[in-house]
C-alpha cells in the first residue's frame, strides 16, 4: 500500500511493511511540493532510520457537489393559450436544447443553454471553475424569471382576478449557525489557519497548510510543506481574510514530519485553535479537515476517524531519509495542498495534523496526481505538540530510542533486529536501552506494549509517539520461543 505527501505535486515510492491489519503506508504528504525518495535499504536503525520507505507526493483533487433543499411537488398542467393551434402537437413549446461544456460535461441541471464565452485563455483553472458557476446561475435566474412571468400571464388571461402575489420566504437576515455545527466549527476555525506558500532559492515549490499554534505567531505544519525552502527560499502564510504575513522556520523534524513556522510582523490578536486529546480519539468520531486542496484555500471537508495506529512511513524526497508515524486514519477528504493542516473533531478541537493520503496511481515520476480516495492520514495532536514545544525552545526534535538497528523488509511477523547496523556499528548499542533488557541481533520484536508490531516502519511508529525515558514492554521472539522484557527508552537529539 502506497500513499504520497498531500502536497500539491508528488511522486509515489514503493511501499512499506504491512500493518497489523493493513500494511504500514508509505505516505503521501498534503503540502505544496511532493517529493519522494528511492527504495528503502535492508535495514536503517530504531533512532535513525535510513531505509527509504518512499514517498509519493500526495496528490489528491477533491470535488464539490451543491445539494438543494426539497419542497413538496404537486402535478401541474400549464393551460394552452387561446391562440394555440387546436390538436398541436407544438404546445407546449419543446424546451431549448441544452449544451454541453467544451470538456464534454453538462451544464447545471437548473441551467438553461449558456451563451458561448468570449474566446480568452483561462490563467488559472481555479478561477474558470468559479466563472462556469456564476455564468449557469446568472442563466437560472433569467430562465426563473421568465419563466415566472409566463405563468403570472397564463393566470391572468383566465381570470378576473387582475393580479397574482408572490410571497417571498420569511428567513432571517443574519442566519447564525450553532456552534457545534460543521459550518460553525468552520466558521470559528477558519480565521486560524493559513495557506503557506514555499518557494525554493531555484523558484520551485508549492502549496501547504497550518495553523496558529500560539499568540506570538507560532505556525504548526509538516515539515515536507517547507523543506524546499527553509535553508534558502521564501515563505509567506496568508490568512482566511487574505492577509499574508513572511515567516520564517523556527524548527523542523524530519522523522515525525512536523516543524513549526513564526511570522514576521505577527498581528496582535491571534488565535490559536485548541488542542484535543489524541489519545481519546475512538474509530467512528466525526472529523473535519481545513486546507487548501490544489490551492484551492480555505476548503472544508467532513467524514470520520476510520481508524487509529495505522503505520505510515513517507519520505519528502529532500534526503534519504523518512519519516514514520503511528497515524489517525480519515475518510475526509484530503488532497495535494491539505498537508499541514488541523484535523478537527467535532466541536473544533484540533485531534491531528494532516499529512499523508493513499494513492491508486502506482506512483512514478510523470505520473498525475491522485485525488483523494478516501484514506487520509493525520500525524496525532498529542504527538505533534511534544515536538512543536521541543523545536520552539530548542530548535531541534528529540527522538525516543531502544538503541537497535531494525531491518525494514516486510512481511517478518515482526521488527528483526539486524545483524549490523549502519556502516557496521553494532546493531544493538552496546548499554543502550535495548542491550540492558537483554535483547539481541536476530530476536524478532513483535509487540510494542499492547500494540502488534508486524514490521521495523511499525516499531519505529510507535516508539515516537513517547518521550524519552518512558518505560515500555518489548515482546519478543528468539529460537521460536516467545518473552518480553521492560525497556526504558533512550534519546537521540537532531535528524542527523
Amino acid at each position: 500500500m502506497s500513499t504520497e505527501n498531500e502536497g500539491n505535486e508528488g511522486t509515489a515510492g514503493p511501499s512499506v511493511p504491512s500493518v497489523p491489519s493493513a500494511p504500514p503506508v508509505p505516505a503521501a504528504a498534503p503540502e505544496g511540493t511532493p517529493q519522494g525518495g528511492p527504495p528503502a535499504p535492508g535495514a536503517a536503525p530504531v533512532d535513525a532510520p535510513t531505509a527509504q520507505v518512499p514517498a509519493a507526493h500526495q496528490a489528491d483533487a477533491e470535488q464539490a457537489s451543491a445539494g438543494h433543499e426539497q419542497y413538496p411537488q404537486y402535478p401541474y398542467t400549464p393551460p394552452t393559450p387561446e391562440n394555440a393551434p387546436s390538436g398541436s402537437a407544438a404546445w407546449p413549446p419543446p424546451p431549448p436544447a441544452i449544451p454541453s461544456y467544451a470538456d464534454g460535461g453538462s451544464p447545471p441541471v437548473w441551467g438553461a443553454p449558456a451563451h458561448a464565452a468570449p474566446d480568452h485563455p483561462r490563467r488559472r483553472r481555479a478561477g474558470g471553475l468559479v466563472a462556469a458557476v456564476a455564468v449557469a446561475a446568472l442563466v437560472a435566474g433569467g430562465v426563473g424569471g421568465a419563466l415566472g412571468y409566463w405563468a403570472a400571464d397564463s393566470s391572468d388571461s383566465g381570470s378576473s382576478s387582475g393580479s397574482t402575489t408572490v410571497a417571498a420566504s420569511n428567513s432571517p437576515k443574519d442566519f447564525k449557525r450553532a456552534a457545534g455545527t460543521v459550518a460553525g466549527v468552520a466558521a470559528s476555525a477558519l480565521p486560524s489557519v493559513v495557506t503557506i506558500d514555499a518557494q525554493s532559492g531555484d523558484g520551485e515549490g508549492g502549496t501547504g497548510t497550518g495553523f496558529v499554534y500560539d499568540k506570538e505567531g507560532h505556525i504548526l505544519t509538516n515539515n515536507h510543506v517547507v523543506a524546499s525552502a527553509a535553508d534558502s527560499g521564501q515563505l509567506t502564510a496568508t490568512f482566511s481574510d487574505g492577509k499574508k504575513y513572511d515567516a520564517e522556520v523556527v524548527g523542523r523534524a524530519q522523522g515525525y514530519d512536523v516543524a513549526v513556522l513564526k511570522l514576521k510582523n505577527a498581528p496582535d490578536g491571534l488565535t490559536p485553535l485548541a488542542l484535543g486529546d489524541s489519545d481519546k480519539v475512538a474509530v467512528g468520531d466525526s472529523t473535519i479537515a481545513i486546507g487548501a486542496p490544489f490551492g484551492l484555500s480555505n476548503t472544508v471537508t467532513t467524514g470520520i476517524i476510520s481508524a487509529k495506529h495505522r503505520p505510515v512511513a513517507s519520505g519528502d524526497g529532500s534526503s534519504s531519509k523518512n519519516s514514520y508515524m503511528s497515524a489517525l486514519q480519515t475518510d475526509a477528504s484530503i488532497n495535494p495542498g491539505n498537508s499541514g493542516g488541523p484535523l478537527l473533531d467535532a466541536g473544533g478541537a484540533v485531534i491531528g495534523i494532516n499529512s499523508a493520503i493513499q494513492s491508486t496511481s502506482g506512483g512514478g515520476v510523470g505520473q498525475a496526481q491522485a485525488g483523494s480516495i478516501g484514506l487520509g492520514f493525520a500525524i496525532p495532536v498529542n504527538q505533534a505538540k511534544n515536538v512543536a514545544e521541543q523545536l520552539i525552545k530548542t530548535g531541534q526534535p528529540v527522538y525516543p530510542v531502544i538503541g537497535a538497528t531494525v531491518t525494514m523488509d516486510e512481511k517478518t511477523g515482526g521488527a528483526v533486529i539486524s545483524e549490523e547496523g549502519a556502516g557496521g556499528s553494532p546493531a544493538v548499542t552496546p548499554n543502550g536501552p535495548a542491550a540492558q533488557a537483554g535483547l539481541k541481533a536476530g530476536d524478532v520484536i513483535t509487540k510494542f506494549d499492547d500494540t502488534v508490531v508486524d514490521s521495523g516502519p511499525t516499531l519505529i511508529g510507535e516508539i515516537w509517539t513517547h518521550k524519552a525515558g518512558d518505560k515500555v514492554t518489548l515482546t519478543y521472539k528468539r529460537d521460536g520461543k516467545t518473552a518480553t522484557a521492560e525497556v526504558t527508552l533512550g534519546e537521540r537529539k537532531g535528524d542527523s
